[in-house]
């Protein structure tokens, strides 16, 4: 198939593909005219690349995927080169995982802080400062 039709199939645009082919990870072959021909195996190849980009991967670790099932194994995930790059990428998000409770431990704080020092409607303290925003 022309580049086109990959693009078309892979949900992607030929520019897209010819990025890929300029980092390593997509290679045309030539038909005798000069365009570059692709087939199922290509197509293959771009959806583990797409799937792993969608769950975050950045484009450069999904060559050990991409290596994998270029050498015949039957999923992109089943060589070592990959397993270190899901456990890398775990470790990484369970970090974040950690970073994100940790502030969303403060908000909560904070907004445990500020009710508190909100006068409640009905109350004898002193009227709220009026909000610019809200009116």
């Amino acid at each position: 198939m022309r580049i086109g039709e990959l693009a078309e199939r892979a949900g992607t645009s030929t520019r897209t593909l010819r990025y890929y082919e300029s980092r390593g990870l997509l290679t045309a072959r030539r038909a005798g005219n000069g365009y570059r021909t692709y087939d199922e195996d290509d197509l293959r190849l771009l959806r583990e690349i797409r799937t792993l980009q969608d769950f975050g991967f950045e484009l450069e670790e999904t060559r050990p995927f991409v290596d994998c099932l270029r050498a015949g194994h039957p999923a992109g995930d089943s060589c070592p080169a990959s397993l270190a790059v899901y456990r890398r990428k775990l470790a990484e998000l369970d970090a974040l995982i950690g970073r994100l409770g940790g502030v969303r431990d403060q908000v909560a704080r904070q907004l445990a802080t500020a009710d508190r020092a909100a006068p409640g409607p009905g109350t004898d303290g002193p009227p709220a400062p009026r909000c610019e925003m809200t009116g």
